[in-house]
This record gives structure tokens, C-alpha cells and sequence, in this order.
């Protein structure tokens, strides 16, 4: 069953409290949820990685800054979107987050509707990565139920081919073909070679389009791998 995704939080980074406290207020009388944190240290002590959202965050602070955070991010294993707050405008800095991927780059004072908008873009990104990851997860539960026969006859489904001619392909009797194909398609929920190949996209997994083409590589549970030839 597909989770329910959370109400997105967007952290606000910045170490002067009358800031932050003017963010929460735009930002809540939009409908967002926040969290404020006064440094890169106290977000990362809050920042709930199983939710998705957003940061504001401040470019200048005490210590560690806003871009060095943002630096340090992939190695921490987080990819939270990041919309940028400065009071200079400095080119240079602009230049790097976004090159970095933030979401945008703001100067103080901020307009609000920028803010917003900006804001609404962070989140969506967020929301739909994690969507497609959830999507990802789902569709290769579903492949890892199939057994190795009907895994084996998966690369031969993309093809279309009729059940006898895969059965001459395979050495096995018709019927045998007919059985697993229909315990395939149940299992994965599809109905068509097509929904079969939008399907193994979905899990983000290696695989060919039919035999022939190179090799289908399945994870089995619960770590290891078969390559099945396509020749």
C-alpha cells in the first residue's frame, strides 16, 4: 500500500530571530508549516529527513554559513531544496548556489511574493522526487514477488510475441507460457507489453526491451542478483 505523504515543512536558517519570526509569519499565513533554526547546527539537530519540504536559508552566519551548509549537504546524505536569503546581493555567491542547485537566490529585503513563489517551487521539487522514489520502491516490490521462471519470461513479454512462439524459444510447452504470463500480469497490475515497459521504468532498475538486446538484471531477495542472458 502507497504511504501517505506528509505535510511539508519548510526550515527557516537564520541567525537573526526577528527574521525569522517575519518568515514563519508570510510563510504560515500561506498555509506552510515551519521550523526555525538560528544556525546550519541547531537544522540539522530538527531537520526531519522522512518529510519533505524545503529551506530558507541565510547565505551570512556565525560560523558555519549558509553556502558552506549547503556544500556539505551531500555528504550528510541530504537533498533538502534550498532557496537562498542575502542582505549584499553578492554575484559570486549566487553564482556557485545555484550551480549547486539551489532552488533561487533572494536579497533582503525580501519580496514576498518571490518568497512564495519561490518557496511553492522548493517544496513541489521535493514532493515529486520523493513521490517518484516512493513509486520506485512500490513497483520493485512488486517485481521481487515474481518467480525466477516469470522473471525469466519478462524480457520475452516486451516483446509481444505469442505464447507459442515464446514457448519455442524457451523449449517449454504452451501452456506453461500462458500460465506464468497471466501470473505476470496480475502480479505487476498490467495488461500490455507497453504498461510492462512503463512499468520496469518505474523501477528505476536495468532492463532490455526483449530477448536479444542485451540482459535483464533482476534483484532477487534479498540481495542478490540474476543476470538472465537474452540470446
Amino acid at each position: 500500500m502507497a504511504e501517505v505523504m506528509q505535510e511539508p515543512i519548510v526550515y527557516v536558517v537564520d541567525d537573526d530571530p526577528g527574521v525569522r519570526k517575519a518568515l514563519a509569519r508570510l510563510l504560515e499565513s500561506e498555509g506552510f508549516r515551519t521550523s526555525l533554526s538560528p544556525s546550519p547546527q541547531a537544522f540539522l539537530e530538527t531537520y526531519d529527513r522522512t518529510v519533505p519540504g524545503c529551506m530558507v536559508l541565510d547565505v551570512a552566519m556565525p560560523g558555519t554559513s549558509g553556502l558552506e551548509l549547503q556544500m556539505q549537504m551531500p555528504a550528510l546524505g541530504l537533498d533538502c531544496p534550498v532557496v537562498f536569503l542575502t542582505g549584499s546581493g553578492d554575484i559570486p555567491s549566487s553564482v556557485r548556489a545555484m550551480k549547486a542547485g539551489a532552488v533561487d537566490f533572494l536579497t533582503k529585503p525580501v519580496d514576498a511574493d518571490a518568497l512564495i513563489e519561490a518557496v511553492s517551487r522548493a517544496v513541489a521539487r521535493d514532493t515529486e522526487i520523493r513521490r517518484a522514489a516512493l513509486e520506485r520502491r512500490d513497483a520493485g516490490a512488486l517485481l521481487d514477488t515474481l518467480t525466477p521462471r516469470e522473471r525469466e519470461l519478462v524480457p520475452y513479454l516486451l516483446t509481444g510475441r505469442l505464447n507459442k512462439q515464446i514457448a519455442a524459444d524457451l523449449g517449454v510447452v504452451e501452456k506453461t507460457i500462458k500460465i506464468h504470463r497471466s501470473r505476470v500480469m496480475h502480479k505487476l497490475g498490467i495488461r500490455s507489453p507497453v504498461e510492462l515497459l512503463r512499468f520496469l521504468e518505474r523501477t528505476g532498475r536495468p532492463h532490455s526491451q526483449g530477448p536479444g538486446e542485451g540482459t535483464l538484471q533482476v534483484e532477487l531477495p534479498p540481495k542478490s542478483v540474476m543476470m538472465l542472458k537474452l540470446d
